[in-house]
């Protein structure tokens, strides 16, 4: 690995304390810069100087484009946006079919669907009304339920006729959209070809000009007012600023990794610095490496900390060094997902960049250890983690009121469930606790998020690729998938990154994708965008088909939810029957079910041997064991449980009898012995029967084992 610099000469006076970095809010977007003083403006000057020179220094090292070449290009990026504008207006005809079928569907179903069935519960309540009063409401009900038919039926011929001409005027709406998609395709081939053809190839593949043009970039997006008032602040500040400036392959890395957050960078190489002294470890790890790195340039601007409204003592913003030494600790544990050895610096930004406190995180990994283990051990990566937003998150808002000040509000979301934005947010939580990268992806109407695999990022919970944005610059998610794309071809990618830096080399804007801005793209972020395109084709990279879209704004899914596959041996269903009388019963030696039905779910424990998982959805399934106490009498039965919301009790009835009421604690996700509670066992073979009960919506628990002491 490469040597870092450590600044540690230049800061050994310098103490920072991060949890009071800022107080205004975070703000990805540069912020004005503070007002200069005599010695800013000295810093200013140099600056702007320093940043024109380096300017005219690389215009001359960079290969001058024919005007044959410009134009040919120019004229093959105006073929492809007016193939592009082809297809679209072919699609409105596609989008109008697809408004008709709707609209006759829904005359057919709700409304005339609906008409019927209102007019057939008015004649059965007309039939049972027995005063004046009721067959008169009855009947008012039943010709508005007729005018209603009646306004249906003429709505459906109306809309079929309108469905009909759209078919008409479209009739060959297939043949069209294909020829225009294959004239757009080949649009872009030419596009393309004519990229090629600048004779820019060697500029954009060659790794000469990397340092300089990153440190260009580095200072465009600082800007020399905010480098000058940063660099005001002492010697030290200043000091670093330009040893930065001259480390040419740590501009690259920041550069490729798109900058410090809000342009401050000098905040970023505070961070970097405080880290590398506290660890060493970050300086010799690759991957604690670019984890420091990440975590100095998304923290270069504060990011405001969510803690428990109990909290009142909890620092305002996240503390950047707690920040990493937390997901160190975590790295060097195996808590994390075995991606996080593979992720870039731009990936992890998207791991450290989370509103919750460090002990949050921490609490959400041992949650999920604890309550269903199953969910990190999956091979399914896309469902890896964020499974719990659809096993146990319920869809809707009415218990959000019952939130408690003293948790979290993740474990709030946990307990009470949430609409869309509430299950998108801890989907993203726990992605980020087993250091996932994750970001969100809204749409109309609608929350969703996006998370990295090994094959691709995949959206969970939303409509698929093309139905949202994102942050990050990318206005449509579509942008964003590219550059995640294009980033997994490694080393190449880089040739994307020198054609946008060149482009700020010449005054334009960062354009993230071709679809994320309205105006037209400049020049050499054409170059860029067509350059990732080639990338990406090159590749044969996959494009994940969205899961979860079924369960956006529901609690069942749709989808085949696959079940952790357990052998149950002797070994794993073995009463023990100790000295004392007590008898510890493990949860999988269950005589009824026998095996996992998916309402209950055998898995290893983090316990030692198996635990039982009984589904937010069980609706009721009961489960019962049989086994031989040596002693009759009265014994306490306990269970060591762990549950993620509150509310729940276990009826337990011993060999028929009146049954008694085991109240599971609400353990936020860690296990707990309950309270115990008496029931009566014979001598020989007794046969204990559990139904769950809820007060309220369906809540799921596991267990791990029963224990029942004597007490006589």
């Amino acid at each position: 690995m490469k040597d870092l610099p450590l600044f540690t000469s230049l800061l050994a006076a310098l103490v920072i304390t991060f949890a009071a970095a800022s107080a205004e809010a975070r703000n990805k977007k540069a912020e004005p810069a503070a007002p200069l003083t005599e010695a800013g403006e000295a810093h200013l000057a140099d600056f702007n100087s320093r940043m024109e020179a380096l300017k005219t220094e690389l215009l001359k090292a960079l290969p001058t484009i024919s005007k044959t070449k410009m134009a040919a290009f120019n004229n093959a990026r105006d073929a492809e946006s007016a193939a592009d504008a082809s297809l679209k207006e072919v699609q409105k005809g596609q989008a109008e079919i697809k408004k008709g079928h709707g609209l006759v569907a829904h005359a057919k179903g709700k409304w005339i669907g609906g008409a019927k069935k209102a007019i057939s519960a008015a004649k059965e309540e007309l039939k049972a009304a027995k005063s004046a009063e009721a067959k008169k409401v009855a009947a008012e009900k039943l010709a508005e339920a007729e005018k209603g038919l009646e306004a249906g039926e003429a709505a459906l011929v109306e809309r079929q006729a309108g469905l009909d001409a759209a078919l008409k005027k479209y009739a060959n709406l297939e043949d069209d959209l294909k020829k225009a998609q294959s004239a757009l395709d080949q649009a872009k081939a030419n596009t393309l070809q004519a990229v090629k053809d600048l004779g820019i190839s060697n500029a954009l593949s060659s790794d000469k000009l990397d340092g300089k043009l990153a440190a260009y970039m580095i200072m465009s997006h600082a800007k020399p007012h905010g480098l000058a008032a940063y660099a005001q602040q002492g010697t030290k500040h200043r000091a670093m600023i330009d040893q930065l400036l001259a480390d040419g392959p740590l501009c690259v890395e920041i550069a490729v990794a798109d900058g410090a957050s809000g342009g401050n960078y000098g905040k970023a190489m505070e961070i970097l610095d405080a880290i590398l002294k506290t660890s060493p470890k970050a300086g010799n790890d690759d991957t604690l490496h670019k984890l420091a790195m990440a975590v100095a340039l998304e923290h270069a601007t504060p990011i405001k900390q969510r803690g428990a409204v109990a909290d009142t003592d909890a620092p305002e913003f996240v503390d950047p060094l707690k920040r990493y030494l937390a997901y160190e600790k975590a790295f060097l544990g195996k808590e994390l997902d075995p991606c996080f050895d593979d992720l870039s610096v731009w990936d992890l930004r998207m791991v450290v960049d989370g509103e919750e406190p460090d002990h949050i995180a921490a609490w959400g990994r041992q949650m999920l250890a604890n309550y269903r283990p199953d969910q990190i051990s999956t091979p399914d990566e896309r469902w890896r983690y964020v499974e719990i937003v659809r096993s146990d998150i319920r869809y809707g808002s009415q218990d959000n009121k019952f939130d408690q000040d003293e948790l979290q509000f993740f474990q709030n979301i946990l307990k009470n469930g949430g609409i869309c934005g509430r299950r998108a947010f801890i989907g993203r939580f726990i992605l980020r606790s087993f250091g996932v990268p994750t970001t969100a992806r809204p749409q109309p109407g609608h929350a969703a998020l996006a998370h990295h695999t090994s094959d691709g990022w995949v959206i969970c919970l939303g409509g698929g690729w093309g139905a949202g944005s994102t942050k990050h610059g990318y206005k449509k998610d579509l942008d964003f998938l590219a550059s995640t794309q294009g980033r997994a071809t490694g080393e190449a990618f880089k040739q994307v990154m020198r054609a946008h830096w060149i482009g700020l080399l010449h005054g334009e804007e960062r354009h993230y994708g071709f679809l994320s801005h309205r105006n037209e793209i400049p020049f050499w972020n054409t170059v860029a965008l067509n350059t990732q395109r080639d990338l990406i084709e090159k590749s044969k990279a996959k494009t994940l088909a969205a899961v979860g879209e079924d369960i956006g704004e529901a609690n069942e899914t749709k989808e085949k939810v696959e079940i952790i596959k357990v052998e149950l041996s002797e070994d794993d269903k073995k009463v023990q029957l100790a000295k004392d009388g007590s008898i510890t019963i493990p949860a999988a030696a269950t005589s009824k079910p026998t095996k996992s039905t998916g309402k209950i779910i055998f898995m290893p424990s983090n316990q030692g041997g198996l635990q039982m998982h009984y589904s937010r959805n069980g609706n009721g399934q009961p489960f019962e064991y049989t086994f031989d106490a040596t002693k009759a009498g009265k014994y306490a039965l306990t269970a060591k449980v762990v549950t993620p919301s509150w509310k729940q009790q276990l009826i337990i009835s011993a060999n028929g009898a009146e049954p008694v009421e085991l109240e599971l604690p609400h353990t936020v996700g860690m296990w707990e012995t309950t309270a115990p509670v008496t029931i009566q066992l014979k001598a020989g073979q007794n046969v204990l029967n559990f139904q769950h009960q809820t007060d309220g919506y369906a809540k799921g628990f596991s267990i791990h084992h029963f224990r029942l002491t004597p007490l006589e």
